[in-house]
């Protein structure tokens, strides 16, 4: 994948209708406000920031009563989970699996929207590079923003397990801050069910938004990047690892420069491909061998079913603050890090150490992939038509640096976690 433009939102970006309109007469309120000024549109931002901060702890959202977007999304571990379990249980009684493992929901603000054909170049006037599927929200990019992320786990059976906007709406009436919601909304706000559940939505994804939260680029690697911090020989070695094109050539997907404009970079290219992890065993929907969770074409998202040549791609997640996490990739097979390294290292050279084995004893490769989709599949370095006996892109001691590396993109915040 090419280098990516930086498509850096502001926290007012949901909100700022335009920002030279003069001022209204009164003040805008409500869940669609029309023009404002920017003074207006920040003060909104930072109200609905405050509003939705309130709700993304509250458990009495959920249908159970218990859990909040912060029980999945641990600010304590980034906004990611805290446990080491591959997926997290949800739904009214909070008996209900999920599917995959939870995403971080730091450093997603300058995501782009999806599309099928992402082009980029270094050179502004060539625009000839196809990416192909990229950007979007969550494991399969099916919310392109904040507020259409945040309605999943809202409605969603085996999350927060409400049956309907009407019943989150019913908890917003009841909550300790609803005043705050119709100052910021309007005092007819919950006179129409869906306005509210929009407004609900829109603060949720406003909070999100917000910087010192949610992208604070205070980790070392960023303080080093700007001459106030060093990095360790082994860390070095391991950033130059991450970034050689013969060797683990990581940086390839999870963009590790800064960008044209100065932006930090942020380690991800925001990309959809297949990488085949292992199936896995712990996530229950899996004990049906006729389930098979195959990302962009389904089964969570189901616009592009039909897209064969989309079976078996995931999101490029952010590797910043990946160190912090008990498991990996949208399956949580893997439980350190340093195997998610070792797995790209020797997917296809030592298959045997990953896959299981078959009743007649070869290797069951690619064994969450249907066969009809391994066409699909990533083959750039360190893959790279490699074969069984090969030897690997990486050798251990070059896997623990390239560990020792991706230890410097946590957040200082999160340090001691």
């Amino acid at each position: 994948m090419g280098h990516r433009k930086n498509h850096a939102i502001a926290i007012a970006a949901a909100t700022i209708v335009a920002s030279t309109t003069p001022a209204n007469t009164e003040e805008p309120s409500g869940v669609h406000p029309g023009p404002m000024t920017r003074q207006e549109a920040f003060a909104r931002a930072e109200a609905l920031t405050a509003l939705g901060r309130q709700m993304f702890f509250d458990s009495s959202l959920s249908a159970s009563g218990k859990q909040a977007c912060s029980s999945c999304h641990d600010p304590n571990h980034a906004f990611g989970p805290a446990s080491a379990a591959p997926v997290e249980m949800g739904g009214a009684n909070l008996d209900q699996p999920g599917v995959r493992a939870v995403p971080s929901l730091r450093y997603l603000q300058a995501a782009p929207a999806f599309t099928e054909h992402f082009y980029d170049s270094e050179d502004e006037g060539d625009e000839s590079v196809d990416n192909g599927p990229t950007g979007g929200l969550t494991w399969d990019g099916r919310a392109d923003h904040g507020k259409d992320q945040a309605r999943i786990p809202l409605l969603s059976s085996f999350e927060m397990g409400n049956k309907d906007a009407a019943q989150v709406v019913a908890s917003l009436r009841n909550a300790p801050y609803a005043g705050a919601f119709k100052a910021a909304f309007g005092a007819d706000v919950f006179d129409d069910q869906q306005d509210a559940f929009d407004a609900a939505v829109e603060a949720l994804g406003t909070f999100e938004q917000s910087s010192a939260d949610f992208y604070p680029y205070s980790s070392r690697y960023d303080a080093f990047l700007a001459g106030k911090a060093q990095l360790s020989a082994q860390e070095l070695r391991g950033r130059m690892l991450f970034e050689d094109a013969a060797k683990g050539n990581c940086a390839s997907c999870h963009l590790s420069e800064p960008a044209n404009d100065g932006e930090p970079p942020q380690f991800t290219d925001y990309g959809l491909i297949a990488i085949a992890v292992p199936r896995n065993p712990a996530i229950p929907a899996n004990a049906d061998p006729n389930y098979v969770d195959l990302g962009l074409c389904g089964p969570l998202r189901t616009d592009l079913k039909d897209r064969v040549e989309y079976c078996g791609l995931f999101k490029t997640p952010t590797l910043r603050n990946v160190a912090l996490r008990k498991s990996f990739f949208h399956n949580g097979y893997f439980h350190t890090l340093r195997d998610a390294v070792a797995f790209y290292a020797s997917r296809d050279t030592d298959p045997g150490r990953w896959y299981p084995k078959k009743t007649d004893g070869t290797v069951d490769k690619f064994n969450d992939l249907p066969k009809a989709y391994w066409g699909n599949l990533n083959t750039d370095p360190p893959f790279n038509g490699k074969k069984p006996g090969d030897k690997p892109a990486l050798t251990d001691a070059e896997i623990d640096d390239i560990v020792a590396f991706l230890g410097t993109l946590t957040d200082a915040d999160q340090a001691g976690q």
